[in-house]
Formats: structure tokens, C-alpha cells, sequence
């Protein structure tokens, strides 16, 4: 990020300007996913059910495997203050309980009149196998933009 201006205070992302955030998943994240979203489907706890399917096991939510992009876009690019207008991703492999995966994504437009930002997004396995390619617009609210501290505690940091 360079050129700061008063759409963009922290500076505009350039152009081809990457970031990626990896993480392990678990089977607590199945777990606290179905909890958020009611999202009970069998591929997800059932093994035989599961294994019968061309999947061969369970897999995880593709919420899971896409929540990662929501962490590279809000803390590191564009950063804090950033939201969702519109995704378009293809889901191209399954994600199971013990996978790593990394989020990544890379700026290919940038609007100078509004905090508007389009980037190609994916999301990778560990031996490099895409499981989530696409395109996504994001908005970013001029906030403080300090990262806010982790704690399992979210009454700890929300107060």
C-alpha cells in the first residue's frame, strides 16, 4: 500500500499486491461451524455415510474451508474494516478435520473514488492442491485499523 488518500487513509493496495494466512483444521471447527450456521449434513459427521461418497470421508463445511479468506481480508489485505460485497468461488477439492490450508489473495483492481477492492482468492492445501478458487469485491471502512487481540474470550475483547 502507497498513496494515501481520504478513501484510502492507510494508503491504496497496488495492484498484484499479495497476502496468505494458513491454519490447521479441526474437527472442533466442524463442530463450532454447525453450532453458528445448523449445518448437520452427515459428510460432515458421519464416516460411513461419508465414505460411501465420492468424497470417500468427511469433509468440513465449505464455510470452514472459506471463512479463511475472511481472516487474510480483514487483517492483513486490505485489512481491518474490510467486508464482503460479492464472492464468486468454485469449490474444487474437499477439506478434512487434520488438512492445512492456506488462504490467499492478490489484487487485480482497485478503485481510487471508493474503498472498493477486487481480488482472486483461493484457498490451498498443504501439497498445494486448490480447493477454493475465485474472484471476490470487497469494501473497507476507514476504521482505527489496529488489529484487534485474539483471545478465546470474545467478551474479553468485544467489553
Amino acid at each position: 500500500m502507497n498513496k494515501k488518500t481520504e478513501v484510502w487513509p492507510v494508503g491504496i493496495p497496488e495492484l498484484g499486491l499479495k497476502a496468505q494466512i494458513s491454519r490447521a483444521v479441526t474437527a472442533r471447527d466442524i463442530e463450532l461451524f454447525t453450532d453458528i450456521s445448523g449445518d448437520r449434513n452427515p459428510l460432515h459427521y458421519d464416516e460411513a455415510a461419508a465414505r460411501a461418497t465420492r468424497f470417500g470421508g468427511i469433509v468440513v463445511q465449505g464455510g470452514v474451508t472459506s471463512a479463511i479468506l475472511n481472516a487474510v481480508v480483514a487483517e492483513d489485505l486490505p485489512g481491518p474494516g474490510t467486508v464482503f460485497l460479492q464472492v464468486n468461488w468454485s469449490f474444487k477439492a474437499p477439506v478434512r478435520p487434520g488438512d492445512t490450508i492456506t488462504g490467499e489473495v492478490k489484487v487485480t483492481k482497485v478503485r481510487e473514488d471508493k474503498p472498493i477492492t477486487e481480488l482472486d482468492t483461493r484457498v490451498i492445501l498443504a501439497d498445494g492442491t486448490v480447493v477454493l478458487d475465485g474472484t471476490a469485491v470487497y469494501y473497507t471502512f476507514p476504521i482505527n485499523n489496529k488489529k484487534i487481540p485474539f483471545s478465546s474470550d470474545p467478551i474479553a475483547v468485544c467489553g
